[in-house]
């Protein structure tokens, strides 16, 4: 009888929360077995291997890719603005993804390397009909990242680096100005 998908799911997930909590070398089968509640057979009959779970997350990472790609080309504000404002991390399935990629990344995985890369490059084609050089690509790029980057400096930190609400609002007009 086959397994419901949400086990492979709650695996995945489990998968994911030890690469963004602890990190590459403690996602391992034992551990990710016991987070999601399983016993190690069970997530061996999903993933075979680590690297097989690490396929898995990439995948999962790609197919929130596409799903953005297609919000951000559908969004009214245009791709621009939206890839600016959703550079403020809220904690979503994206953003796990991400973060969980860059960790196994930095733990080696040229697999996962490649994948930022391409999600990168996925998103910079979407944006670069709407601006006006490559000067103004990587602008939007830029900000981006670093909006990005300052969430995690912002998380426990007393000082608030990423701007919110008005103050992004105004941050992408100004994004908007430049690169129009």
């Amino acid at each position: 009888m086959p397994r419901p998908p949400l086990a492979r799911e709650k695996v995945l997930d489990a998968f994911e929360a030890i690469l963004i909590d602890e990190g590459e070398r403690a996602a391992t089968l034992d551990a990710t077995a016991k987070a999601a509640g399983v016993s190690k057979g069970g997530l061996l009959y999903h993933f075979g291997s680590k690297e097989e779970l690490e396929t898995g997350l990439l995948d999962r990472l790609e197919h929130l890719t596409t799903l953005d790609l297609e919000r951000m080309n559908a969004a009214e504000e245009g791709p621009v603005a939206y890839y600016v404002r959703t550079s403020v991390m809220e904690d979503d399935a994206l953003d796990r993804a991400l973060i969980a990629a860059t960790r196994l990344a930095q733990g080696g995985s040229p697999r996962a390397a490649d994948m930022l890369r391409d999600t990168r490059r996925r998103w910079a084609e979407t944006i670069r009909p709407h601006v006006r050089d490559t000067a103004s690509l990587d602008l939007v790029m830029l900000v981006s990242d670093g909006l990005y980057f300052n969430n995690s400096l912002d998380v426990h930190g007393p000082e608030r680096l990423v701007p919110r609400s008005d103050e992004l609002a105004n941050l992408i007009a100004l994004v908007l100005r430049a690169t129009a």
